[in-house]
Order: C-alpha cells, then structure tokens, then sequence
C-alpha cells in the first residue's frame, strides 16, 4: 500500500484523487485544501453572480462527503501544507482555523493548490472596502452580499482577461454601469488586435465603457475613487480586481508589484526550499510525466508531481516553456499524473490553451498561438481572415463567424486560430485545435468531411474555407497584405481595387480605392493602367470577390497580386473606435440598466412609422430595404429595419450619414441587426456628409444581350437610384430583350420579324450568360446561386429599379431594326431615341455602355 497525498483539489487534485482510485483500491488518498470546498465550478462563479446560474449549490460538483464515500478518500479541507522535507518525505500541514500544525508522511506527493488573483501594491489598496477578486466560492459570496446589500449603480472592472470580461458581462446583466480599465491596448490577450476589436464593439453595444492602455495609480475614499496613470479619475461604487493569477503555494509572499511588472512574481520560498526548479515566472518545472526536477541537480524527482496552474508546461505547438491556468488542461494532467503513478505509459505533450468565452451575444473562442506570441518566438509564418457563415444562409439566422488562421507557409502546419461570432464558433476552433493534436495541416483543414445540415453548416465548412484560403496563400496563387499595412501603402502610392458594387463601396470603403465591380472587371480591365509587373491589391467585403478577381487579373497579365485579407469587414473592424457613455470624473446617472444600442442618443424621438424585415437578405438588400422605408417616409418620421448581414450593421452608419439621416441606435440581439433610422432632410444633413453632388444625373446604356450584364446593368442602376442620382437605362439593340414580356404577344410582324423574335430570348430570364453560358446550363446554375444567396432574380432587380425611380427608354430605331413592337414590352418602358438619351445624359455623373 501507498501513501499518496494531494495538495489541492478541484480541476487537477481531485481529478488526481478520483483516477487513483479507480486505478487502486489499496492506496491510501489523502487530499489537503486550504479552503472550504473541494471540488466546485469555479468557471460558473461569475454567473452565479450574474444571476444566470440560481441555485448555489449547482456550484459543488462533489462534496466532501460524497467524495470521501465515492472513492474512499481522506479529504481535509481548512488545511494547509506549508512545508515540505524530501529527505524525510513528510509535508507540514497547517489548520487554518486553529493554527495548529502537524506532520504527515507520504510516499507520493502531488502539488495542486492552483493559483490566486494578483493583488498588486497600489496606494489606497488596502483601505478600498469595496474591492474584490473573485477565484472561489467564498468570494463569490462577498460579491453577491455586497450587490444585495448596497445595490451598487456603477462598477469599476480591472483587467481584460476572461474573468474581468465575464464579471463585467454579469455585472451588466445585474443593471450595474462598468467601466472596464486595461493596461494594454486590447482586452483579451489570446485574441490579435483586431478580431479583439470586435470584443471591444461587443461590450460598448451592450453599455460597458473601456478603458485601454491606462494603469491603476491609486485609490481614494475607500475606493470609491480611481485614479489612473493618466491622471483621469473614475468614479465606482464597487471594484473588481481581475489583473491575473500566480501559483498559489504556501508561504508565497508577494513583492510590491506595479501594471507594469505584471505577470512576473519573485521566488516560491515553499518550492525552494525543498530544491524544487522553478521557471521565470514561479510555475514548478515539470516533465513530460508530470514530474519534478530538482534545482541544483537537474534530475527528476519522481515521488514529487506537479499538475494544474502550478505547473510549467510544454506548449504543444511551439515547444516553449507555458503555463496555462485552465480547468481542461488541469483534469488531463491529474488523470496522466495518476496513470503514471500506476505504471501506465503516460506522457503530457503540452497544452494548445484552447479557450472559449461568452461576451454578451458573441462567443469568442482560440486556439494555439497568436501572432504576438509567434513574433516573440521567432517563427516564420502566414496569417489569413475569413469571415463564413456559420450555417447555410437560406436558412433563417445564419449569421458571420469572423476567423483567423495562422500557420507556417512552407510545412502548412497550423500555429493557431481565433474566432468571433455567434452560434457554432467554438465549434470550428474545436475542429482546428483536434487537427493540431493529430498532426494536421492547413491542406488537412481544406479536406476535412464535416457534418452539414442547412441549420448547423454549409456544404463548405468555415473550417474548409479557412484551409482553402490557407492553401491558396501556401502555393502561391496569391499573396495576402493585412488591415494594418494597407493604409500605409495607398499612401505611399499603391493601386488598390475595390471589387464591391457601387452600393456597398458607397456605404464605406478604404481612402483612396478605385472601384470595378467585380462583374465588370473583365470588360473595363483597361481601365486599369499601371504596369503588370507593378503590385496591385485588391478588396471586397470579405476577401472572395477579391480572389476570384485576382484569377481574372492574372489571366490577364498581372503578375504580383495581393488579397487583402479578411476584406472591408476585417479592416473597418479592426478600425473600430472606443465608443463610451461616459463614467469620468462625477458620475452622472446612467438611465437606462441595459442599453443595446451602438450608438448612445436615447433622446424622445418621432414613433416608428414602419419596420423592415431584412433578415437572410445580403448586400445590397438590406440598404435597399432601407432606402425604400426612408423613401415612403416624411421628414422627421422614423423606421426600424431588421437585418442579418453583419456588413449591413458595418455600413448603415456610413450611408446615413452620405444621405443625411441619423442613425439613433444600432442593436444587436443573438444575430440580429436592429437599425433605427430618422429621415433628414436638405436642411439638417450631417456636417461630415459627402456634399450634395451637382451631377445629379446617371444614364446606362444596355446594349448587351446577356444575363450578367443586364444583372449589373440593374445593380448599377439601383445603387446610383439609392445615392439621389436620376438615373435612366436606355437599352438598344440586343440590350432590349431585357425588356421583352416573358410571353408571346399577338402583334403583326413580318416574316424577319418573326424570324428576330423566334431566335432572341423573349424576356430577361431567357437571357445567356456571356461566358460559360454551356448552351443554358450556366443561366441554371447562377439563377440558383442567386436563390441560394438570397440575390434577387433579373425581373424582380428590373422591378426595384422602376420603383426606385429609374427611368427605362427603349430605342425606338433599335426596335424598328429588330421587328419589336412596343406592346411586347414590359409595362413601364418608355419609348425614344438618341435626343432623348441625350437630354437625359446632361449634367450626368455616371454614364455606362453596358
């Protein structure tokens, strides 16, 4: 029989304890925790505080009692190791009650007393009364009584890491005004700069000011007062102190301490004084079994294991030195640490610190490392965005996965991944971090057979497209250029190609951008005049668009293109501006518990007139649904419009302000986009509006008879419509057919008349595709596409137009030549010729031959 003792419980000793036991029944367990419980959720503390989780005692997942029975354990709570002599194997136990001590032998010992909140030595610290951390049961409890008791209006969270972001979310949810203060310039450190900027928008959307890249100087009136470095003040009635965690091993007394050392902690007097190696930042070296090694020697250790928070671990994927203080990697190191204590092969190869968390409506999730961490390292890689729905968007309530994938270009092994959206982002990174851990590549990623279902994915999984994209880099096809370096090189002279429609490059684009629309690209691909061998790069709204784009440009010629990764959705995020209600210097009353809204003015404005369903539909439908209800509605009248299509939320603001209306509140509620719209006028148009242009005209002339040209024709037309433009579309020649009835029309013709209309399509559904048109397979497959992706057909687009006010003249010369006669055309269609096109081509500030 072993004697086996256990220094802490919870995620790693009490998965130790449990997994012994089933390995051994004559071992004697014994288990010492210096706290009350030994085995609780300390992941669900901030939402039993929230009120999201009720009943407390959800909070136990075992007591002492019904582990003690289950698994024949000796479990001493209130109990502290405090010393440990190797030579004579015995650990010196504390009671914490009573302050009495004694002496315990072992045979086996594991250390896992977990980590506890860094409490740095800030002026006024110890006299704030209402500062708290939060790491276990106890704390929970001071939390919620003080919340109970002193019904606080406004709290002060400090730090951005994953409790600070879970008790500022809970906090919210309670009606208490946060302000979250961050020493570094983004809130959660596994996430990059800009898809942490969506965290950012997510929690000033749901009323939590930020504060980034300012320090904690002090603390006055009891805390009822901070200061920060900056000399700004903040005004609380509670204070959450969430700047981190250390090991907790007994005796470990803490240093003064500034924001600006955090994270670093001095020597562990418990562990060094029995001759246990220590790494920089006081975690306990370990080997791959767990065990550990002995500090003038270097040798293993094998009776001394440490597992969980205290312990230095292997990163899997980089093989540096890490520590990571998650409840995952602690239960699977208990349960290897019991495995080889019996004799098993067991061996822990790192960690990946694969990570999710709840921000209000989002879900943020990674994998791996970031590109901070990759750069620190040394390590030669790519990074691409991707921004997927998350299921077939047909399907009601698809909404945009935001993704980053990091990998190495020349083996395709994969160093890390981020995600934020809504439902089934953890889901994809789960994907990503399995394919880590079996050895996979980003050609892996492309090739993957996952489950579909229109509710739950596409046929092409995010995770398939994030390894298309990858692979696409990898071998060459194009390079990629990020949000961050783009401005620079417009700047500095670089030709950037926006291959967005009018509509959406309208709504907001890059500074200095030429836009042809994808669909045009090929026929005004002159337009295009500098040199081939001269870089171009090229955006859309996610980065696809781009890449077909790229294959058009480099069949003609263009030898050195580059994707900007991500797309406008990546790069207005990523630009993303802090966007606070306000909470320095004296607090004034915040009205409402729970604002939702983007944007802050809550003033009485005019009732809402009409409201929009614009859910499933894509760019430019949304804009489009807009622009119909202000269109319908008088001066000062307001409409809401609900949408799905997050690069709806990301425009709105911008067209409002080009058209002059104000936007009073944008809100988001589980993938949905609510805008809320009050119709200006001439006279209180936004002073950082595009001015008003004086070319108020744009003519089109369709001359073509094909499908995707008279599509664009219509997508042009309305985009033009939508900006105030008087537009007219005068179709000749072949381009008439667009206007044709679907169904014959008993007029007198002539024999060649009747020939020209038996060989032209009647209508602009029987309209050919200019290139792959495989003899009326290709208008087939786009028209589904088109149904698939909730793109209006060509008839419907015609129709909108009309309604927009776009005026349609058929060439009467064209029509005499080509045997039509006007009562085949669609009601509607206006009759003339050349003076007419001409008369309406005056003061024109957009005038195309389609």
């Amino acid at each position: 029989m072993r004697k086996i003792l256990i220094v802490g419980g919870v995620a790693g000793g009490a998965t130790a304890a449990a997994r012994l036991r089933r390995l051994s029944e004559e071992d004697k367990i014994i288990i010492f925790e210096r706290g009350e419980y030994i085995s609780f959720a300390n992941c669900g503390l901030p939402y039993y505080i929230g009120g999201v989780i009720s009943d407390r005692n959800k909070l136990l997942v075992q007591t002492i009692e019904g582990m003690s029975k289950r698994f024949n354990l000796d479990i001493r709570n209130f109990s502290e190791v405090i010393s440990i002599d190797r030579e004579n194997k015995t650990v010196k136990v504390r009671n914490v009650k009573t302050g009495e001590t004694y002496m315990e032998s072992y045979d086996i010992l594991i250390l896992s007393p977990g980590a506890k909140p860094l409490r740095p030595n800030i002026d006024g610290i110890d006299d704030a009364a209402n500062l708290f951390v939060l790491r276990n049961i106890p704390d929970a409890d001071d939390i919620k009584k003080f919340i109970e008791e002193n019904k606080p209006d406004r709290a002060v969270v400090i730090g951005g890491g994953f409790i600070g972001i879970e008790m500022a979310e809970n906090l919210t949810e309670q009606g208490i005004k946060v302000t979250l203060v961050e020493k570094l310039n983004q809130v959660l450190a596994p996430l990059d700069f800009e898809m942490a900027q969506l965290v950012h928008r997510e929690l000033n959307a749901n009323g939590v000011d930020l504060i980034l890249e300012d320090g904690v100087a002090g603390f006055r009136d009891k805390g009822k007062k901070i200061i920060l470095e900056s000399s700004k003040e903040i005004d609380t009635d509670m204070i959450i102190l969430s700047i981190g965690v250390v090991p907790e091993l007994p005796c470990l007394e803490y240093a003064p301490m500034d924001f600006a050392s955090r994270g670093t902690v001095p020597e562990n007097p418990l562990a060094k004084s029995c001759g246990l190696a220590l790494g920089k930042k006081g975690h306990i070296l370990t080997t791959k079994q767990l065990q550990t090694i002995d500090a003038q020697t270097g040798q293993v250790i094998e009776d001394i294991y440490a597992i969980g928070d205290v312990a230095q671990i292997t990163d899997y994927v980089t093989g540096n030195e890490t520590a990571v203080p998650l409840a995952g990697p602690a239960n699977r190191q208990g349960r290897l640490a019991a495995d080889h204590i019996n004799g098993l092969d067991a061996a822990y190869p790192g960690a990946l610190a694969s990570s999710v968390l709840k921000v209000f409506n989002l879900t943020v999730a990674s994998t791996g490392n970031n590109e901070r961490q990759l750069k620190a390292k040394g390590l030669k890689y790519k990074a691409v965005h991707a921004h997927p729905a998350n299921h077939a968007t047909y399907y009601p309530g698809s909404s945009l996965i935001a993704m980053k994938l990091l990998f190495d270009p020349d083996s395709g092994k994969i160093y890390g991944a981020q995600a934020v959206g809504r439902e089934g982002t953890e889901k994809r990174i789960d994907v990503i971090a399995t394919t880590i851990k079996l050895g996979g590549t980003i050609r892996d990623l492309a090739g993957l057979e996952l489950c579909y279902a229109p509710p739950y994915s596409s046929a092409k999984d995010p995770v398939n497209i994030l390894g298309y994209i990858a692979c696409n880099v990898a071998d060459g096809v194009y390079d990629v250029v990020h949000w961050n370096e783009i401005d620079d090189i417009v700047k500095n002279g670089g030709y950037l190609l926006d291959v967005r429609t009018p509509l959406e490059f309208d709504a907001g684009h890059i500074e200095g951008a030429v836009n042809i629309e994808l669909d045009e690209l090929r026929n005004r691909i002159d337009e295009i005049t500098i040199s081939k061998d001269i870089p171009i790069y090229v955006n859309c709204q996610v980065g696809l668009r781009a890449y077909i784009a790229i294959r058009i440009l480099k069949a003609n010629g263009f030898k050195n293109v580059y994707n900007l990764s991500g797309g406008y959705l990546t790069y207005k995020g990523a630009k993303y501006v802090i966007k606070n209600a306000g909470n320095i210097g004296p607090y004034k009353s915040f009205e409402e518990k729970r604002p939702d809204s983007i944007l802050t003015d809550i003033s009485k404005s005019p009732q809402i007139v009409k409201e929009i369903d614009a859910t499933g539909l894509q760019c430019p439908g949304p804009l489009l649904a807009v622009y119909n209800a202000i269109k319908a509605a008088q001066d000062g009248e307001q409409i809401k419009v609900i949408a799905t299509d997050y690069g709806f939320a990301a425009d709105i603001e911008n067209w409002c302000s080009t058209n002059g209306h104000k936007l009073i509140s944008l809100t988001h509620d589980n993938g949905k986009y609510i805008a809320q719209i009050q119709k200006g006028n001439k006279d209180n148009r936004c002073p950082l509006s595009a001015p008003t242009s004086t070319q108020e005209n744009a003519t089109i002339v369709l001359f073509s008879g094909n499908l995707d040209k008279a599509l664009a024709a219509m997508i042009i037309a309305q985009g033009a419509a939508m900006q105030g433009k008087n537009v007219t579309v005068f179709s000749t020649f072949w381009g008439l057919n667009a206007l044709r009835k679907d169904k014959p029309v008993k007029v007198k013709k002539n024999f060649i008349e009747k020939m020209f209309g038996f060989m032209m399509p009647r209508g602009a559904e029987k309209m050919p595709l200019s290139n792959m048109n495989m003899l009326g397979m290709g208008p087939i497959m786009i028209k589904n596409i088109m149904k698939s992706k909730n793109v209006d057909d060509i008839n419907t687009m015609i129709k909108s137009a009309m309604d927009l006010g776009v005026k349609f003249v058929a060439c009467t010369m064209s029509m005499d030549l080509m045997g039509i006669k006007q009562e085949e055309l669609i009601d509607g269609v206006k009759l003339g010729g050349v003076a007419t096109y001409i008369s309406r081509n005056e003061n024109a500030g957009i005038t195309l031959f389609i």
